[in-house]
């Protein structure tokens, strides 16, 4: 079956992700454009659908709750899969509501072959506004004062959407520009061989529609639990740790440095183990002073790791990296209780759930 390559363009800026979208059609134009926005206050959906030859449709959408993961379920893919099957474009550009993660496309497409049988995700594009870059990431802006989240329970920072938008990515366009420090934050966070370049043009055409986008790689890099080495990091501005342990954290002390370690304005995330919770994956996804964990999926036959990687531009990378070694257990408490501990709570449960259900 033949299958339409499709580029996913994502963002936090909708002028930066506009000014992508349009350098890849002219790049590409045999391609059509589908444009997505979400209006969650409206609770509306709205698509345009044009190449250069002009508007093809434009329709809205009326949603019982707007949010993504409706988005994607009622019209993105299935908009995709509708235009592709037509055969009438050799490409489609597919720029997603602003702070929507590719991933979710991805993932659909990857999993259901039932679900877009005529797409391929070629390339993952990444627009972001190079003038602003140092502050979207690590800064402490929330999407919705921008009007920027996704749905009305969308609590997510600025930073945190965009790092994670950034280390998706296949390509990266920075509109106006980086300058040095900026660029190597950026290639920091990002997965290791995705590209970097100032605009549009700075893309082949040819590669964007061949396989830059590899799903198994991609997930690889931006899964939970990491095991392999990360890429080397020369940088005067930016600086990355890699806490790697096999121990667990102890409840309380992580508790009690929790802001020390994923605090401030540094991009943090990985995964740990508590002695209470010994089965149990636990998340860490931190940027810009806020941070999230919660539970993912048992370690299965997976050996439990401990492992945070913390990447920043600040002065405090020795601070940080004392704070996570006082958290991890010690040998005096490994050989008094043990690495699993049998206790009814241990404080972590409004993020984490009972202990008992963990269990």
């Amino acid at each position: 079956m033949s299958k339409t390559p499709v580029i996913l363009v994502t963002g936090i800026d909708d002028a930066a992700m506009d000014a992508a979208t349009v350098g890849l059609q002219f790049d590409l134009p045999q391609a059509a454009v589908m444009r997505h926005t979400l209006d969650v206050g409206e609770q509306v959906l709205t698509r345009r659908v044009s190449d250069l030859g002009g508007l093809v449709e434009s329709e809205h959408l009326f949603l019982d709750h707007a949010c993504v993961a409706c988005a994607l379920r009622e019209d993105i893919v299935p908009t995709l899969e509708r235009l592709a099957a037509t055969g009438r474009w050799g490409a489609i550009i597919a720029h997603l509501p602003m702070s929507a993660e590719a991933l979710q496309v991805c993932r659909v497409i990857a999993m259901d072959r039932r679900a877009a049988p005529h797409v391929r995700v070629s390339a993952v594009v990444h627009a972001l506004d190079g003038t602003t870059a140092q502050n979207d990431l690590l800064g402490e802006d929330l999407l919705v004062e921008r009007g920027a989240h996704t749905s009305e329970e969308d609590t997510r920072g600025v930073s945190e959407a965009h790092c994670a938008l950034v280390e998706y990515a296949d390509a990266v366009i920075a509109v106006g520009g980086l300058d040095e420090p900026e660029t190597d934050l950026v290639a920091a966070l990002a997965r290791p061989g995705a590209l970097l370049v100032p605009d549009a043009s700075g893309l082949d055409p040819a590669q964007l529609t061949a396989d830059l986008h590899q799903h198994a790689r991609t997930e690889r890099w931006v899964d939970v639990v990491r095991r392999g080495p990360l890429p080397p990091l020369a940088s005067d501005h930016v600086w990355r740790l890699d806490l790697r342990s096999p121990r667990p954290l102890h409840p309380g002390r992580l508790l009690d440095s929790i802001e020390s370690v994923g605090g401030g304005p540094r991009r943090s995330r990985g995964c740990f183990w508590l002695p209470t919770r010994p089965g149990t994956i636990c998340a860490w996804d931190g940027a810009g002073g806020q941070l999230s964990i919660g539970t993912a999926s048992p370690w299965g036959r997976g050996a439990p790791l401990t492992r945070l990687v913390v990447t920043g531009m600040d002065d405090e990378r020795e601070a940080v990296a004392e704070a996570f070694h006082r958290c991890l257990l010690s040998d005096v408490e490994q050989a008094d209780r043990g690495m699993y501990w049998e206790v009814a709570h241990d404080g972590l449960e409004p993020w984490l759930g009972d202990i008992s259900r963990a269990a």
